[in-house]
């Protein structure tokens, strides 16, 4: 069957409302193209940090991350089998027999856990929670050392550098995971543990705090440690913030700010994912524009850019909640869409007819241009179960559509 401009041939579509979907939102009307897009409004450096490490990664940054955190895991187990040594040479070095003893424990205890998120981690997809988990018991493994040592010398469990390091490895461990939140929460919680047990020993050992092997305990080196903590919070944090805006830049279109071939590839199995879990519709368009190349021959390559951003924003313009316009080459897009076929047919046609009702005005002193463009429609999983099925169904339909005259919308096989 086919659906165009021209009407339909076969089972009719048109018994959905424009622009219903299946989850019932609501779609903006045409005219909402002559407002900017959000998309391409870039606000102040300070409000894109905190929200880029704030916000939660996308699909790409979040994949990555789970590798870092099975690498992450791997690392611990390699520190873990290391702690072993340091007891053994500690008691080497004449320390005390008590100490030696419980720090055998911990590294063994260490080790037992090192192995246990390592196994979970092999698994991520299933445990989106674990590197929360872990990060957690990085800092508070540390933490549970200091406090024990300071049970037998409150000078060692607050100036033993060996063991305070941890802290500092914690925290740059979680660059590897590429979440800025993950980042902020387990340095926070490093300052706030290790700032408790500053104040619980400082509250209750007598005065002065002073050691053989670890020296005399100050406020202020208590002080400059919990900075140093601050500092490499904000140093991971950083470098976080900077592998998500090179992540994000990689995967958009320089053009008109909409995410690129990569990204979408990246991310339609998790979207075909959610939709068979969730059992809602998810129909795919292809959009290619027509005789773009005359376009460009009549208007110069500055106004061929600026009619492609026109027609992404004009296309922008339909997107519901959780919908997705992508630009995957010269002129096609591809737009992700939360409804059934027969709605997106019609709220595609709609957009079409309402493009080529408006003429593009490229710039001062040039004549307006006539857009327009012909779309292929293929719906999840009937079209396709995978990216490229789904795809090359919605392709062949674009070909149909120029084939049968252009400016058209197709969602079946002829």
């Amino acid at each position: 069957m086919v659906v165009s401009a021209c009407g339909v041939r076969g089972q009719s579509m048109r018994g959905a409302s424009p622009g219903a979907c299946a989850s019932g939102r609501a779609v903006s009307s045409p005219q909402s193209v002559d407002r900017p897009s959000s998309a391409m409004q870039e606000p102040s450096s300070l409000k894109r940090v905190l929200a880029t490490l704030f916000g939660r990664p996308d699909e790409v940054m979040l994949e990555l991350g789970a590798g870092g955190e099975l690498l992450v895991a791997k690392v611990r187990a390699l520190l873990s089998l290391l702690v072993l040594a340091l007891p053994l040479v500690a008691g080497l070095g004449g320390v005390d027999t008590a100490q030696t003893l419980v720090g055998l424990g911990v590294a063994v205890f260490v080790n037992v856990m090192a192995q246990i998120w390592l196994a979970l981690a092999r698994n991520h997809r299933r445990h989106h929670w674990l590197p929360y988990a872990t990060g957690t018991w990085d800092i508070t493994a540390t933490s549970g050392v200091l406090v024990l040592l300071a049970l037998d010398d409150p000078a060692s469990g607050l100036n033993s550098m060996i063991v305070w390091c941890f802290y500092l490895l914690a925290i740059a461990m979680t660059a590897l995971r590429n979440d800025g939140r993950l980042t902020l929460y387990v340095g926070s919680l490093a300052i706030v543990q290790y700032a408790l047990l500053v104040a619980a020993v400082l509250a209750v050992a007598p005065r002065p705090l002073l050691s053989i092997d670890y020296g005399t305990v100050s406020l202020g080196g208590q002080a400059e440690r919990l900075v140093l903590l601050l500092m490499m919070t904000l140093l991971t944090s950083t470098i976080v913030y900077r592998m998500q805006r090179l992540i994000e830049m990689s995967g958009r279109d320089g053009l008109t700010g909409a995410p690129n071939r990569a990204w979408l590839l990246q991310r339609l199995p998790r979207m075909f994912e959610a939709a068979r879990r969730d059992g809602c519709s998810l129909s795919i368009g292809l959009v290619d524009i027509d005789h773009f190349k005359r376009v460009y021959e009549e208007i110069g390559h500055i106004g061929g850019d600026r009619a492609i951003r026109h027609v992404a924003e004009h296309l922008r313009g339909m997107l519901g909640d959780d919908e997705h316009l992508a630009r995957i080459g010269g002129q096609e897009f591809v737009l992700v869409l939360h409804c059934p076929i027969g709605s997106a047919w019609e709220r595609i046609d709609r957009y079409r007819r309402t493009l080529s009702e408006r003429p593009f005005h490229p710039d001062r002193g040039i004549d307006p241009v006539t857009l327009a463009f012909s779309a292929g429609l293929a719906a999840f999983p009937q079209d396709g179960a995978t990216a490229s099925s789904l795809l090359g169904s919605a392709d062949r339909r674009v070909q149909e559509a120029k084939r049968s005259g252009r400016n058209r919308v197709i969602a079946r096989d002829v």
